[in-house]
């Protein structure tokens, strides 16, 4: 069974990830259900963490707790960290006490706060008074900052070193220190007061003379992000130096703790994750897998903007039944509408997608906000002009005349010109307001040109009908 899963990883690379996960849960519950304890350590022995944690929030709840025990003391503290919110609270809730005072007592401070920010106020209450002193104090520390900032994202657990030190003394402390550490491979310089003066890379220290001293050696301009810094933000600044870890400093300057690159993924798969429900009119939840949601959740969730878009749709059947007269004499002109608004429809959609994603890349920025607008706006009219190449000459033909052909392309150029201007300008207009750009997406830009674009078309018919027919 070992040699299986150990084929899995290192020959079969079509088998790892959630794949491989799913397959060692079959293994684990079998292996669970018939007692075979001994089995259940050599299979896990060469699978890594991650996909550990996945094989057991891949099994029964009654087994999760079994098979999580079977694993040695180091290797469950890292396997925790892993699991699912709604997979270790179910583990706090089925080991003994204190077993989950020395699972969470040996957690990186980031990690714990992570998950007493799932738990209930009461459990988290209980479980700080049992901590040490010392974690007491430092989780504490880390929940006293605002959500989604960069102190709340911060481990405390970093290396940092004095200018005085000499390169030799130095890399004795990062020997000393690195096992209690998140990462060693970038150093920090502080003075006695803890305000950050240097950094330099273990590689900087390694290379350098023995005798050289830190402040000899570090690099004095130092890229650090403060404790009330927005995660996203952080983010994009791990993404714009390629550090592995970033410096958190309090108001006075002082070296707080450090934003790795790993904690940093998980903001960019939580930002993303949040902007792509946007866009889809869906309201976001909290850091729940949406699948794992019961159905009432998922309901509650998409019926919130579904209501808004129907308001904002009754506006459409408005203009449609103020301009039933110019319908009834030329019944045709009704077989269009679906065609302009859609494209319209579409048309904003992708316009505000592009705008958007420039906006969370920070791309637009750099381009410049009016001339993105404007850019838009003249995609928008040629789209138009190359659709009517095809559409009017098909509406006139069907509409037996010039009437519906012309009402069908002025209103096309009309309304795929407004469409590109407002995919653009409307998300923009929600940035600089401070809203979520993404909130202004295509079920909302769809919605508008609906409005907008019928109105257009009806207007644009009823003048043709006044002024071709008189």
């Amino acid at each position: 069974m070992n040699e299986t899963i150990g084929a899995s990883i290192d020959g079969d690379s079509s088998v790892n990830g959630p794949r491989l996960a799913e397959v060692v849960a079959q293994q684990l519950e079998a292996m669970l259900s018939a007692g075979n304890y001994d089995g259940v350590k050599t299979l896990l022995e060469p699978v890594q963490p991650v996909d550990i944690a996945d094989s057991i929030g891949n099994l029964p709840l009654i087994l999760q707790a079994l098979a999580f025990r079977l694993l040695s003391k180091n290797e469950a503290i890292e396997v925790y960290e892993y699991l699912e919110p709604a997979v270790q609270q179910s583990l706090l809730d089925r080991l003994r006490s204190g077993e989950v005072l020395e699972l969470v007592e040996s957690m990186s401070p980031d990690d714990r706060v992570r998950l007493f920010d799932e738990l209930p106020a009461k459990v988290v209450r209980r479980l700080l008074a049992e901590l040490s002193p010392e974690e007491r104090r430092v989780t504490a520390q880390l929940l006293g900052y605002e959500p989604e900032t960069a102190g709340r994202l911060m481990t405390t657990e970093f290396i940092d070193l004095k200018e005085f030190h000499s390169a030799v003394e130095a890399l004795t402390i990062v020997r000393r220190q690195a096992p209690y550490t998140e990462t060693i491979y970038s150093l920090y310089v502080t003075d006695r007061e803890r305000h950050l003066t240097g950094i330099l890379s273990l590689r900087d220290l390694v290379t350098a003379d023995p005798e050289a001293s830190i402040g000899d050696v570090m690099t004095k301009d130092v890229v650090n992000v403060r404790t009330d810094t927005d995660q996203e933000e952080v983010a994009r600044a791990i993404q714009r130096y390629d550090f592995l870890a970033l410096p958190v400093v309090d108001r006075e300057k002082r070296l707080v703790g450090i934003v790795t690159v790993d904690d940093v993924i998980d903001v960019i798969e939580q930002e993303a994750t949040r902007d792509i429900y946007a866009a889809g009119a869906v309201q976001a939840g909290d850091e729940d897998d949406y699948f794992q949601s019961d159905l009432f959740a998922v309901a509650r969730r998409r019926v919130v903007w579904l209501i808004v878009l129907v308001i904002a749709n009754a506006f459409t059947t408005k203009v449609i039944a103020s301009n039933d007269d110019v319908l009834q004499q030329v019944v045709l002109l009704a077989a269009f509408i679906p065609l302009l608004i859609g494209t319209g429809g579409n048309v904003g959609a992708q316009s505000s997608t592009v705008v958007i994603r420039g906006l969370s890349t920070q791309r637009i920025q750099a381009f410049g906000l009016y001339k993105a607008i404007f850019r838009e706006a003249i995609a928008g009219a040629l789209l138009g002009l190359l659709m009517l190449l095809f559409v009017v000459p098909f509406a006139w033909w069907q509409g037996e005349g010039p009437l519906v052909g012309a009402a069908v392309g002025i209103s096309l150029m009309a309304i795929t010109t407004l469409a590109g201007t407002a995919g653009a300008a409307l998300p923009l207009l929600f940035h600089r307001m401070g809203l979520d750009p993404a909130l202004m997406s295509a079920p909302f830009i769809t919605t508008a040109t609906d409005v907008a674009g019928v109105w257009i078309y009806l207007s644009t018919a009823s003048w043709l009908l006044q002024n071709i027919r008189s």
